[in-house]
């Protein structure tokens, strides 16, 4: 279980691929105080920790992952969002996140917003999931790279986000640009509203 609150950009070093699978080696700050089969979130999506030395870490990705996020996208030198698992005894300063990727969105369009920007991504709309609470909703939550934020102008198959300057510095939200492939996870509450009311 994640916040969306990123604590920093991790550096991808090394990828090595072992059949379907793939081993990412990352270099960050926190090396030192990760154990081996704990999660770490990313880009957003949850992964565990195989084998560790002094500076880097290693987790692996399987297929689905490779296939339902942007993981696969990645090259040596290549900055991913991390977060470790939430600690149960703080705040929760983004919202629930599970580190189970969705799927891939595109950027479409990056505005400056005089010091701030506003992000709109374009994402497979699927109605049959849209049902299901695969979807976003103005002023709901997203997560875009394992970043919590606030959904604004959704359509059926776009959605925009607004960066504050310390998050476009402090993310990778600094090298997305129109092109870019990124990994959203929807709500969780509002996929168990959804589901529940399919039985009401």
């Amino acid at each position: 279980m994640f916040s969306g609150i990123v604590e920093e950009c991790a550096t991808l070093v090394a990828m090595v691929k072992e059949q379907e699978n793939v081993h990412f080696t990352f270099k960050c700050s926190f090396v030192g105080e990760l154990k081996i089969d704990q999660s770490v979130s990313h880009n957003g999506v949850c992964l565990t920790v195989v084998s560790l030395t002094d500076d880097t870490y290693t987790v692996t990705a399987m297929k689905e992952t490779l296939e339902r996020s942007n993981l696969g996208l990645l090259k040596p030198g290549d900055e991913v969002n991390v977060e470790r698992s939430m600690l149960m005894n703080g705040r929760l300063d983004g919202h629930i996140v599970q580190g189970h990727v969705d799927q891939t969105a595109t950027c479409v369009d990056v505005q400056d917003a005089e010091g701030s920007y506003y992000f709109t991504f374009r994402y497979a709309f699927n109605k049959e999931m849209a049902r299901r609470g695969y979807l976003t909703v103005d002023k709901g939550s997203v997560t875009v790279n394992g970043v919590s934020l606030t959904v604004c102008n959704p359509t059926d198959d776009t959605f925009q986000v607004a960066i504050i300057p310390y998050t476009f510095e402090h993310t990778n939200f600094h090298a997305i640009k129109a092109g870019s492939v990124v990994n959203i996870e929807f709500d969780i509450i509002g996929k168990y509203i959804s589901r529940m009311l399919q039985y009401q």
